[in-house]
């Protein structure tokens, strides 16, 4: 399992030797946790164990979420799953959302020597947003074998699957860092603010992201028929445009018809309404930012966060 994992993170190739240039994702939760507890007067070190079971959770759900899917490349090479298989990949994050909660609660790997060190009111909170995420996966997943979503339970399903572990790093950072109750609200709704708005840009990305930045192939959303937010916005515009994406969503996508796919999601709305919703959500975000009196360094930082999540090619 250390073997995929360090693969996963972009640490070694398939043989554990060293890799130069491997990228191991943005590490834009951890930041969140960390800044969050500065912003509310607290010291970063106090909430370090939260950021890192926060990042770990993370890398366990797109170790999965690539199984799910059948994505091949991530990061600019192939995914874990298919360099290792199916079980050993599933293993792999099952491991690192075991290291996440006992990190989280002792503040080591949760050894056979470890104690906890009393700091353990951060794992339900962990555990609860955990939960969400895993609903929002499900939702995703029963979507794609549904012939009509809403929009309303599209949205409920990206806050669940995406904005419920943006929300979980800001909360775990107030809790570390000593936030004022309304502090803590605050900055909560700034981090789900900003995690649907990741997921809504993420979604734009799936359709027309360049590959060569977002190390991913190019159109994989639509190849896999996913009802992700643009799309859904498309099939329920009433337009002719849409009307012609629910027909061909009908069926497998084929190789020739995933442009075509994306020039009806464009045509219907789907890309416009998507670019509306994050200028909306990141307006909501930097408001709940400037109500919770947080120290400017911090503000400044969790707000240039907040933009690069709403504006961003990969």
């Amino acid at each position: 399992m250390r073997r995929v994992a360090g693969y996963h993170f972009g640490w070694w190739d398939a043989r554990e030797r060293p890799v130069g240039g491997a990228g191991g994702g943005k590490a834009l939760r951890p930041a969140f946790t960390l800044l969050a507890a500065e912003g509310a007067g607290g010291e970063a070190t106090a909430a370090l164990p939260a950021a890192v079971a926060v990042e770990l959770v993370h890398n366990f759900s797109l170790i999965h979420d690539d199984v799910m899917d059948g994505d091949r490349v991530r990061r600019h090479r192939p995914t874990a799953w298919a360099v290792f298989g199916r079980a050993q990949a599933i293993l792999a994050g099952d491991s690192l959302l075991a290291l996440a909660f006992a990190v989280l609660a002792t503040g080591t790997d949760g050894g056979p020597d470890s104690a906890a060190d009393g700091r353990t009111d951060g794992v339900p909170v962990l555990a609860g947003h955990v939960q969400s995420l895993l609903d929002g996966q499900s939702a995703d997943l029963d979507f794609e074998e549904r012939a009509e979503v809403g929009l309303e339970a599209c949205v409920r399903m990206a806050e669940g699957k995406t904005a419920a572990l943006f929300r979980c790093a800001c909360a775990l950072g107030a809790l570390y860092g000593g936030a004022t109750p309304d502090q803590s609200v605050l900055l909560k709704a700034y981090g789900e603010h900003v995690g649907l708005a990741f997921q809504i840009v993420d979604d734009l990305l799936g359709i027309w992201g360049d590959p060569a930045v977002t190390g991913k192939a190019v159109h994989s959303d639509l190849r896999n028929r996913k009802k992700s937010l643009p799309v859904v916005a498309a099939l329920a515009s009433g337009t002719p445009a849409g009307a012609a994406l629910a027909a061909l969503y009908r069926r497998p996508v084929a190789e020739p018809d995933l442009a075509r796919a994306a020039r009806l999601v464009e045509e219907a709305g789907g890309r416009a309404w998507s670019l509306a919703r994050v200028d909306g959500l990141l307006a909501e975000a930097l408001e709940s930012l400037r109500a919770a009196g947080l120290t400017p360094e911090a503000a400044a930082g969790l707000e240039a966060l907040a933009r690069l999540a709403a504006d961003r090619d990969r």
